[in-house]
């Protein structure tokens, strides 16, 4: 179980990635962090490309950043977008469940400013 600063932590660098966003096409910058089983956060921001398909999700930044720099067991995932709600799209659940345990905690921050904490595990099946 995290500490409810350790919770804080993880939202304002999830914040601090989406200022990092490149979404000139979709408009819609996300940012997310990881937080690594030895306490290391990662972010990563959405990554827009003019081929929609070639659009990278927050989510996976931070997930193939982690991957990358030797990373392979997760604690969290925070997401922020500027909506009511948010949540990972498909492919990006798949990643995550790749990766992720499927108890893992997943925090959810949309404009309410509400935080929305789930598991990878109750997000696989949406």
């Amino acid at each position: 179980m995290l500490t409810k600063q350790t919770k804080e932590d993880l939202i304002r660098a999830a914040i601090q990635a989406k200022k990092n966003a490149y979404s000139p096409y979709s408009r819609f910058p996300v940012g997310a962090s990881l937080l690594t089983s030895d306490g290391t956060i990662v972010k990563g921001a959405s990554i827009d490309n003019a081929s929609y398909s070639e659009t990278i999700c927050a989510e996976r930044t931070a997930i193939v950043k982690a991957v990358s720099d030797g990373f392979k067991s997760f604690a969290a995932l925070a997401v922020v977008a500027d909506v009511d709600r948010i949540s990972p799209c498909g492919l990006c659940r798949q990643v995550i469940r790749e990766f992720c345990a499927p108890d893992m905690l997943v925090l959810l921050i949309g404009t309410l400013e509400e935080v929305e904490e789930t598991t990878v595990g109750a997000l696989f099946p949406k």
